[in-house]
């Protein structure tokens, strides 16, 4: 258990980052004690705004004792995440 627990903090601490975000990590390039650095790129998180309708509530007149409840659709503008693969 002990073993794995030095790997995995070993692992933590040989990662950084680069100016650009992209991340560099410090891999062993073989049995010897040299390391290889892998840069891996993030993706990029961004949004666009897309349009929905939504439900609206309302009435109508139908006579002059009863008003009529009426259901309809109104459009909006909402914030939808986009993932961008480098």
């Amino acid at each position: 258990m002990r073993p794995l627990l030095a790997v995995a903090l070993i692992l933590c601490f040989a990662c950084s980052r680069t100016d650009d975000g992209s991340l560099v990590v410090k891999r062993p390039a073989s049995v010897s004690v040299k390391t290889t650095e892998d840069t891996l790129h993030m993706p990029t998180i961004g949004s666009h705004t897309d349009t929905v309708n939504t439900p609206v509530v309302g009435t109508q007149k139908e006579t002059l004792i009863v008003n009529k409840p009426v259901i309809g659709t109104k459009k909006k503008a909402v914030q939808v995440p986009d993932v961008r693969k480098p």
